[in-house]
C-alpha cells in the first residue's frame, strides 16, 4: 500500500513510538509529588519543552490538549468568554470544521473573511473590514485563520494578516495543525495570540495536541476539574501521547530540509497528470506545503477516484478526513469560486517523512490508470 493521506494523519515516528514507551513504563500520575510522579511530571515538561522549542516559543506558554479540535475549541471559546461575547469573528472561508463550528457555537457573533481563487484569504478585503469596524458596535475583531489549508496545502499569509488585525485592537487565533513539521514556524514572528497544533499531523500519535497562547492574551478555560495546565485544560495529562508529542515535533524539526524536497516529486507528478489527463490543480499559484496536491478532472467523480486508487493499492482522500469518513463536496474550493462540477471530483494527495519518489510515481500512474479505464467505459 502506497500512504499518500499525510494530511489527514501522519505514520508514528519511531522517536515518538519509543518516546510513548518510555512514558508508558513511569506509570504514575504527574500532578503526585511523590518521586514517581515527579519523574512523570520530567516526563511531561520534556516534551513541552520539545513542542514549544518546535514553534520557537517558550514552555510555559503551551498548554497541552487532546488533540488539534480541542486546542482550537480552547482558543475561541476561551477567548469569547474571557471577552464576554463583546467580539466578533471574523472566520476566513476555508477554515476546517474544528474552527468553523466552534466558532459558529461560541456564543459571539461571526462574520466572513472570504479568499481568492488561490485559496488565500484576501487581504484588501480584510483590512476595508477592519478599516470600518465600528468596536461599539462588533466589540473587539478576532480573526480565524488557519497557517495552511489541509486540503489544498496552501499556506496563508497570517503575520500580513495578524499585524492588520492588532492594529485594529484585535486578536488573532491561527490553526497551524497542518504547518507543525512542514513549513518553519515562529510564533513571535507570525504575531498571532493563540497557535492550535496536533501531534498526529507530525509523526505524533493521536490523541495529543497543544495551544500555544501569547502572554497576556485574554483566555478562560472551558473545561474545569483539577487545574492541570496553569488551570486552563484540566484533567490528568496524557503522558504517553504528549511525550510521542514532544519527541515527534522534534524529529520533524529535524527533517524540515528533507521535507521541502518532496515539492519537486509532487511537481512532476502534477506535471504528469496534467499534460495526459489535463487536470486543474488547486491552489498551484500560490505558496503551498511540498507535499499536497488537490486535483480534479470533471466529470471523475472523487468517490469514485478514492475507491479505485484504494483498490489500486493506493490510499487518498477527498476534502478533510474528519468528516467522520464521509465523500462530499469541498467547502473549501467552492470559497476559492471553483465550479460544482469540478470541485465535487477533487482528491487530494498528501505526502510525508517516509515518503518516496516511487510513492509519487506510483500515485500517478494509478490515477492514470483509473482515468483512462473511466474514459473507456464511457466510450464503450
Amino acid at each position: 500500500m502506497i500512504y499518500a493521506d499525510y494530511n489527514a494523519t501522519a505514520p508514528l515516528r519511531p522517536e515518538a513510538r519509543d518516546a510513548m514507551m518510555a512514558a508508558l513504563d513511569v506509570g504514575a500520575n504527574p500532578s503526585s509529588v511523590h518521586a514517581p510522579g515527579r519523574k512523570a511530571r520530567k516526563v511531561l515538561e520534556t516534551a513541552r519543552a520539545q513542542v514549544a522549542s518546535s514553534i520557537r516559543g517558550l514552555p510555559q506558554d503551551l498548554v497541552f490538549t487532546s488533540g488539534g479540535t480541542e486546542a482550537i475549541s480552547l482558543a475561541i471559546g476561551g477567548v469569547v468568554k474571557q471577552l464576554e461575547a463583546k467580539c466578533t469573528l471574523l472566520v476566513s472561508a476555508i477554515e476546517h470544521e474544528a474552527a468553523a463550528k466552534n466558532a459558529g457555537y461560541s456564543g459571539a457573533p461571526t462574520r466572513t473573511a472570504y479568499v481568492d481563487a488561490n485559496g488565500q484569504i484576501d487581504l484588501e478585503q480584510l483590512q476595508k473590514t477592519l478599516d470600518d469596524w465600528d468596536e461599539d458596535a462588533f466589540g473587539k475583531p478576532v480573526l480565524v485563520l488557519m497557517l495552511v489549508n489541509n486540503e489544498t496545502g496552501v499556506i496563508q499569509p497570517v503575520a500580513d494578516a495578524a499585524t492588520r488585525v492588532r492594529a485594529a485592537g484585535g486578536l488573532v487565533v491561527c490553526d497551524a495543525v497542518q504547518a507543525l513539521g512542514k513549513i518553519d514556524l515562529n510564533v513571535s514572528l507570525l504575531g498571532v495570540d493563540y497557535l492550535a497544533l496536533s501531534a498526529h499531523k507530525a509523526g505524533g500519535p493521536q490523541g495529543a495536541g497543544a495551544l500555544w497562547i501569547r502572554s497576556g492574551a485574554p483566555l478562560k478555560p472551558v473545561i474545569y476539574g483539577g487545574g492541570q495546565e496553569r488551570s486552563l485544560r484540566s484533567g490528568t495529562e496524557n503522558l504517553a501521547g504528549v511525550a510521542g508529542f514532544g519527541a515527534a515535533a522534534e524529529a520533524s524539526l529535524r527533517d524540515l530540509g528533507l521535507f521541502s524536497k518532496l515539492s519537486g516529486w509532487r511537481d512532476a507528478m502534477e506535471a504528469r497528470l496534467k499534460a495526459e489527463a489535463g487536470v486543474v490543480v488547486f491552489g498551484e499559484s500560490a505558496p503551498r506545503l511540498a507535499n499536497t496536491s488537490n486535483f480534479a478532472s470533471s466529470g471523475f467523480r472523487a468517490e469514485t477516484q478514492v475507491m479505485a486508487m484504494d483498490l489500486a493499492g493506493v490510499a487518498v482522500s477527498s476534502g478533510s478526513a474528519c468528516s467522520s469518513g464521509k465523500v462530499r463536496r469541498s467547502v473549501v474550493l467552492a470559497a476559492m469560486g471553483a465550479p460544482d462540477n469540478l470541485a465535487e471530483c477533487a482528491i487530494r494527495t498528501s505526502f510525508g517523512w517516509k515518503s518516496t519518489a516511487k510513492d509519487f510515481d506510483k500515485t500517478a500512474e494509478a490515477w492514470l490508470k483509473a482515468f483512462h479505464r473511466r474514459n473507456l467505459k464511457e466510450t464503450a
